[in-house]
């Protein structure tokens, strides 16, 4: 299990220069905007407006703080906000989004659909739980508060990633924490 601190990533500008995103992580590696495996990464979303397009890639938006209206290709517009579901649409559709309160900030899973896929679940943990991750990739954002995992202290917006199957991962909170678990399988 690695943590990657929030502090450690990397700010860079959106693929349509509307904004900023901070990368949490990218494979492979050095993958620019147009090549990426599967990708992961928090944007402050500051105005309503067009997405990004990526062509072959699937997306899941879950809003952290702030709230907007969302409309993705020809689906029904949806409502997020932190206490919504994270939304699952193709990367590849017209999408945009209205703003309802002011400025949002929201996380985003983006996978190549021709090989992968991913699911994202919330999670409100207030005494120590154990969490089962799969076969493939997981990670664990942190949405808020802090916790001990492997007597590591995990705050505000680090993340846990384990790459190598499957795994019991132990957190102990310090306070209530909510979380993401990320889960990105081979298909």
């Amino acid at each position: 299990m690695r943590i990657i601190r929030h502090a450690d990533c990397r700010p860079m500008p959106w693929k349509n220069g509307g904004g900023v995103t901070t990368e949490i992580m990218a494979w492979p590696p050095a993958a620019g905007l147009d090549d990426f495996d599967w990708r992961i990464s928090m944007a402050q979303v500051a105005a309503g407006g067009p997405f990004s397009v990526f062509p072959g890639i699937d997306r899941t938006l879950t809003v952290l703080a702030g709230t907007m209206r969302l409309a993705a290709g020809d689906a029904e517009p949806v409502e997020l906000s932190p206490t919504s579901p994270p939304y699952a649409f193709p990367g590849d559709v017209s999408t945009g989004a209205t703003l309802i309160d002011g400025p949002v900030l929201d996380f985003n899973v983006m996978t190549r659909r021709s090989s992968l896929s991913h699911s994202v679940q919330r999670l409100e943990l207030s005494e120590s739980t154990e969490i089962a991750l799969g076969e493939g990739i997981s990670m664990v954002f942190f949405v808020s508060g802090t916790a001990r995992v492997s007597g590591e202290l995990v705050a505000v917006f680090d993340t846990l990633h384990s790459g190598d199957g499957p795994a019991m991962l132990k957190i102990e909170p310090n306070e209530p924490v909510s979380l993401l678990l990320v889960s990105i399988r081979g298909r």
